[in-house]
């Protein structure tokens, strides 16, 4: 029988607490796949616009509003950038407590991602809604452990969402040691139920995906990296953060409004958990580090579709890392230190939930931006995920209607890209050509 062409159309319209719109088209000769498009909907926000002209100051609390859901990864890049240009320098319990509003970030949203997001998928039912009528102490854990990394947050930041305490360098204001020391009780009654999604996540159905991919993250020789570090792969680079840009190129397709990340070799790659976990795994704390162990997960993970366990070791890392940063905390004698403008170009980068946040300032001698670039996690990962698509053809294209979106939507989901982090989405057609 001769094969039939199809085109399978993943697509969407407008939706709430989703940031833009997507869709997927996959065009088959009925054999393979010959076009993958991951079609994304950006309206434009013009943030790197209307930084220009605005003094440094400004802008660590204008970018926290480009996303409700990582904040502190937008501050913290930012600030990265104008303390290394101005050469100021941070006090050793300013930079503990801004780690740990970035580990409150980290539990907020991993908690989110792992439970409410992406286990549906994995579960077999359609929300988290009714995955709340089928276990409800499992959600209602989730909540918990979510609640622990947002009132973190607020105690720190001065509120859970846009934080306002971080500043150019150092704190507006440092947090009482009694305020931090309070929050423990709440880590370490959700940090036993951290430990059971690692087993959890691992336990899940997982489709088979192996791909020969470009992880690239942070590193640090002395933590885990979150809050800054030099950008490895692994394919042997190990830059400092002004070099991205010698290493990175960003590209328009003509199908899509959003802007798209390779390396200079034309290579699509992969940042976030899955990443981090493979480049950064003897970083991890010891609890996270041993759990993976337990669980057979370690470097030589490739499959996308195990993000949800190395988000699960990362969340495991966070809360007991929360813990024991909060024990070792002494308010500073002062929360920042003065600095003096200069005149040139600071380059910033952190490690958001979703992986790797680029920020690049031209300012002038009087501390106004001249030029500003922002590169998001989820621009870094776009071509990726249409290649992890590719390699997904042939079931997606032989499986029966409802697994074939259902598929679609998990692999796109496996990265937790703004367009998709906070609903089922996709809407499957399948067209005869």
């Amino acid at each position: 029988m001769k094969a039939k062409n199809k085109k399978i159309v993943v697509d969407t319209g407008p939706l709430a607490r989703v940031e833009g719109e997507g869709s997927l088209l996959i065009e088959t000769d009925g054999r393979k796949s010959v076009n993958i498009q991951l079609n994304i909907f950006e309206p434009p926000r013009y943030y790197e616009a209307f930084l220009k002209g605005r003094k440094a100051e400004e802008v660590v609390d204008i970018v926290p509003r480009i996303c409700g859901i990582c904040p502190v990864a937008y501050q913290i890049s930012a600030l990265n950038a104008f303390e290394g240009l101005f050469g100021v320098p941070v006090d050793d319990q300013v930079r503990r407590v801004r780690r740990l509003l970035y580990l409150g970030e980290w539990i907020e949203s991993h908690a989110l991602h792992v439970f409410m997001l992406a286990a549906p998928d994995f579960l077999g039912v359609p929300d988290s809604l009714v995955l709340a009528k089928k276990n409800p102490d499992l959600v209602k854990k989730a909540l918990m452990l979510k609640r622990a990394g947002n009132e973190l947050m607020a105690v720190i930041g001065g509120r859970e969402i846009h934080p306002v305490s971080p500043r150019i360098g150092g704190l507006h204001k440092a947090p009482k040691k009694d305020s931090l020391t309070a929050l423990r009780p709440q880590l370490e009654r959700s940090l036993e139920f951290a430990k059971d999604a690692v087993s959890l996540t691992s336990s899940l159905d997982i489709p088979p995906l192996e791909r020969d991919v470009v992880f690239v993250a942070l590193k640090r020789r002395d933590e885990y990296a979150i809050t800054d570090g030099r950008i490895v792969s692994n394919r042997g680079l190990d830059v400092e953060p002004n070099e991205y840009e010698k290493n990175f190129e960003e590209h328009q397709a003509a199908y899509s409004h959003a802007l798209r990340s390779l390396t200079k070799d034309g290579l699509p790659y992969m940042v976030g958990p899955l990443a981090r976990v493979n480049l950064n795994f003897d970083q991890l704390n010891p609890l996270a580090r041993d759990r993976a162990k337990e669980v057979g997960f370690g470097r030589g993970e490739t499959n996308p579709f195990k993000s949800i366990v190395a988000r699960s070791i990362e969340l495991l890392h966070a809360v007991q890392e929360a813990i024991e940063q909060i024990e070792l905390y002494q308010e500073p004698t002062r929360p920042y230190n003065t600095y003096e403008y200069k005149e040139g170009v600071g380059y910033g980068v952190s490690e958001a939930p979703r992986g790797l946040l680029y920020h690049r300032y031209e300012v002038d001698r009087r501390g106004f931006i001249v030029n500003a670039k922002i590169v998001p996690p989820t621009a870094q990962n776009q071509v990726r995920i249409e290649e992890d698509i590719r390699l997904l053809a042939p079931a997606i294209i032989s499986a029966k209607p409802h697994e074939a979106r259902r598929l679609s939507e998990m692999a796109v989901r496996n990265y937790d890209p703004c367009i998709s982090c906070a609903t089922h989405f996709l809407k499957l057609n399948i067209k005869r050509v």
